[in-house]
């Protein structure tokens, strides 16, 4: 029910409430128990043995398990427990972070355990703000937290914050009276809501609801109700492993069949396809992918964004919508006086100062009529009064010693009858008011003008004029003021009298350095960048334009209430302003059912539900609520937008290396599965044993594939679309060039055998033959890495080639299967023995041989 159309009296009646002494506390205890107490219920949250559970329900995780249970049947011991390593590894790592992320709705509660001040039985008493009931009469200072939804009953000078709630960067005036019923949330200037800040003024309130029925409570059934997506790797990983199964098992079907016809015994037969169905298996995958990662985990820390969740550095680089908030991420939260306008004269920011008296007496009169304080970096106040001291610094005075020469005597505080609030000071010569408000009603206390140095009676022209200058620059996005004084000799009694108007200023919460090539970067990169504020329409507009955000074509702005009529307006617009907790949920679900990948910013409890919803959340670690930055998938400690695009770019190179070491790690799987099968189905005699190919897989399913995790991005990252999420890890064409990979380095392997095998003096040696396949097959694998790189670039350019770490890995890897030749245990568990230089020359020659084919295979073809 919306409270803020009724009128007080209604109000009371209904609830039953003497509005000079409140409930008395027998009835406060009955509605306590019909209502219950004002608190956010409790979530049910899943058990941390359910939370571990859902660890392990992936495919990727089944497709190991079977792998490791037969790993066991079979007595390879080593591959089982490899296996169960990366599947614990995975599944703490999970763990950790879902149990984080779980904590959010204890977060949400924790926002209002505190006391409030209430008057009951006509007397005032502090009680826990749980026990608060509708009907109470609720009394509240600057500085207290509302701890329940009301109606304004009385308010002086009441300014409430209430950013938190509905993005509004401002402190927002209150004061009662009934208000039309369609008007949106950040304007019910009647009503206080629970979760907010009183900044200055005090009041005493009706309590309308309490505890979920609070605007509050509204968001945080919203919190509980989104749903998290999975990422797009998650469901890339599980096509890709669904896929994957699929090929294994038709393959290990043929190869079994081909050997039951060629009378190989069934069992053994058996055992061989068993056998290459986990050697197909990449059980490498899953912590490379966690390793890079979690590298880029760390990579964003260091650059100020804390990533809580693994999967979400991923989904970064498929971003194809980033939702932003303005103030402190767009903008510098931090408002700045930007324009004044005299009679005859107009500063703008970045202007030297006029040497008038003038803009003298304005700046003095911004100072004296302030209760703000700028004590070395602290800055104490109004954010306007804290922007007018700066103000007088910048252009040229000190506001301490203004202040020092004028003694503060009286003041009469600014209310919502007058809209002004004005100062008595004494000087050295005379007494002075000091007085600014709203420019309409600023006007109406005026009855002179300063004019060409001088003191000129206000004409009805004058007030139109200066009208007409408010609301142009209001329109322009600014919050404005107006200025005047009134000197005389003798003390005056009235203050708001006989005035001198001096002039409006205009300010504006100013756009952060850089941001507006950061949102071109990002246009560049086929993202769309939305803003959603709280703010003026006005405002927010002013804003987008000056940060280029909406594009040829798009409405400049949308209102939360065009957003409520036309739900479909979302779709040719960049900016929303005035717009509730639900509409941004609503917005966020409309483009993931148009296939995007959202990202959304946000700092308040009115952003979480959208933040939860969203593929990736990103909240504010400066300005940010608890609640935000518990839902959110990740936190930026500077609020900077620049670090979210950062942290896109990343996350695209970490997709790409994920890509990358997909396919090194399945064209080198499936090169031993060809070769294993060839062999196995023809009788070949110079079969891989066991720990032959265990060892292959551990050479080569390591530390490559790792390496190829921390390959660094280039220029082109930021120049290409953000890819189709709709499109699986692996396109048709990247199956097919896996088995053109395969097929070249298998071929290889086998031909350096068979050339081993019969182009040499005296009888055929198996083992010699045997040991040229598994060290031909080793080092093609490991030369297979530097094929992971794009068709265009040049034969040594490019970052995988410059992958310090790659190059490393490979001589790392050689030079351990090397060694394994002169450890009599090692090389007897292999089956190994040395070759002569001849079987040397073959492995070198036809794995280089596979390198080259294969670079010679993609440049004529891909480059197509």
């Amino acid at each position: 029910m919306d409270f803020h159309p009724i009128a007080t009296d209604e109000l009371l009646r209904q609830f039953g409430t003497n509005p000079s002494a409140g409930v008395s506390p027998e009835k406060a205890e009955q509605l306590l128990a019909e209502h219950g107490p004002n608190e956010l219920s409790a979530t049910q949250r899943e058990s941390l043995w359910l939370i571990l559970l859902h660890q392990f329900m992936s495919p990727v995780i089944y497709l190991l398990l079977i792998a490791m249970g037969m790993s066991l049947f079979f007595r390879e011991w080593l591959d089982a427990i490899a296996i169960a390593v990366v599947i614990l590894l995975n599944a703490l790592i999970g763990f950790i972070m879902e149990f984080q992320a779980e904590k959010a709705m204890d977060g949400l509660r924790q926002m209002t355990t505190q006391t409030a001040r209430v008057l009951r039985g006509g007397k005032i008493t502090e009680i826990p703000s749980t026990a608060i009931v509708p009907g109470d009469l609720l009394l509240l200072d600057a500085g207290d937290m509302v701890q329940a939804d009301g109606r304004l009953l009385e308010a002086t000078s009441l300014q409430a914050d209430e950013s938190a709630l509905t993005g509004e960067s401002l402190p927002v005036d209150k004061s009662p009276g009934e208000l039309p019923e369609d008007t949106p949330l950040a304007e019910r200037s009647n009503m206080v809501y629970k979760g907010t800040f009183i900044r200055n003024g005090n009041a005493r309130v009706l309590v309308t609801s309490t505890g979920m029925k609070t605007e509050l409570g509204h968001i945080a059934h919203l919190v509980a109700g989104a749903q998290k997506s999975a990422t797009p790797l998650e469901k890339k990983l599980e096509s890709f492993s669904k896929r994957l199964i699929g090929i294994t098992v038709v393959i290990v079907i043929l190869i079994f069949g081909a050997g039951v016809l060629n009378q190989v015994p069934i069992l053994e037969m058996l055992k061989t396809s068993i056998a290459l169905a986990v050697a197909a298996i990449p059980e490498g995958l899953p912590v490379v992918a966690t390793l890079s990662l979690a590298r880029g985990m760390i990579r964003m820390a260091r650059q100020n964004v804390i990533v809580k969740k693994l999967s979400a550095v991923e989904t970064l680089g498929a971003t194809t919508v980033i939702c932003t908030d303005k103030t402190g991420t767009l903008t510098e939260n931090k408002m700045q006086v930007t324009e004044a306008q005299q009679p005859g004269a107009t500063w703008k920011q970045s202007e030297e100062a006029p040497e008038n008296d003038a803009f003298r007496l304005l700046r003095e009169t911004a100072v004296l009529c302030n209760n703000a304080i700028i004590d070395g970096d602290k800055e104490i106040g109004d954010p306007i009064e804290v922007s007018l001291l700066q103000f007088a610094d910048e252009t040229g005075d000190n506001a301490e010693i203004i202040r020092e020469g004028f003694k503060k005597l009286d003041e009469a505080p600014f209310n919502s009858d007058t809209r002004v609030m004005a100062t008595l000071h004494q000087g050295e010569e005379q007494f002075r008011v000091s007085a600014k408000g709203a420019t309409e009603d600023l006007l109406g206390y005026c009855t002179a003008i300063w004019k060409n140095g001088a003191l000129a009676p206000l004409s009805d022209e004058d007030r139109q004029f200066w009208m007409a200058a408010t609301e142009q620059l209001a329109a322009s996005g600014l919050k404005t003021l107006g200025y005047a004084i009134r000197e005389a000799n003798d003390q005056p009694g009235e203050m708001l009298e006989e005035l001198v108007f001096l002039g409006i200023t205009g300010f504006m919460d100013p756009p952060r350095a850089g941001v507006k090539e950061v949102i071109r970067e990002c246009h560049g990169a086929g993202i769309r960048v939305l803003m959603l504020t709280g703010d003026h329409p006005a405002t927010a507009a002013t804003i987008a334009r000056q940060l280029d955000i909406v594009r040829e074509g798009q409405k400049p702005v949308v209102t939360g209430r065009e957003l409520e009529k036309a739900p479909e307006v979302w779709e040719n617009a960049a900016v929303f302003a005035r717009v509730s907790p639900k509409q941004k949920l609503d917005l966020v679900n409309g483009l993931q059912e148009d296939h995007h990948i959202v990202a959304m910013t946000g700092d308040g409890v009115n952003d979480a539900p959208a933040l939860k919803k969203a593929d990736i959340g990103i909240a504010m670690g400066i300005r940010g609520t608890q609640v935000s930055q518990e839902v959110a998938d990740m936190v930026l400690k500077d609020d900077a937008f620049a670090s979210i695009v950062m942290a896109v770019r990343q996350g695209r190179v970490i997709f790409t290396n994920i890509r990358r070491f997909i396919i090194f790690l399945l064209s080198c799987n499936l090169s031993e599965l060809l070769v294993i099968g060839l062999v196995a189905t023809f009788n070949i005699p110079f079969q891989l044993v066991a720990i032959q190919i265990l060892f292959i897989n551990l050479i080569t399913d390591v530390f490559p594939a790792m390496a190829l995790g921390f390959t660094e991005g280039d220029a082109t990252v930021m120049q290409k679309h953000p890819r189709d999420p709709r499109k699986p890890i692996l396109s048709r064409n990247g199956w097919t060039w896996i088995w053109v990979y395969a097929a070249v380095i298998g071929g290889s392997a086998l031909g350096a055998a068979f050339t081993a095998e019969y182009f040499r003096e005296g009888a055929t040696d198996v083992m010699a033959a045997n040991n040229v396949l598994f060290y031909t097959l080793i080092l093609s694998q490991l030369l297979h890495a530097l094929n992971m790189k794009e068709p265009r670039e040049k034969f040594l350019g490019g970052p995988v080639m410059r992958n310090k770490y790659l190059i490393g890995s490979i001589f790392l890897s050689a030079g351990v299967t090397l060694l394994c030749l002169f450890i009599p245990p090692v090389a007897k568990a292999l089956r190994l023995q040395m070759m002569p230089a001849i079987d040397w020359w073959l492995t070198l020659g036809f794995s280089v041989a596979s390198l080259l084919v294969v670079r010679l295979l993609s440049g004529i073809f891909m480059r197509k």
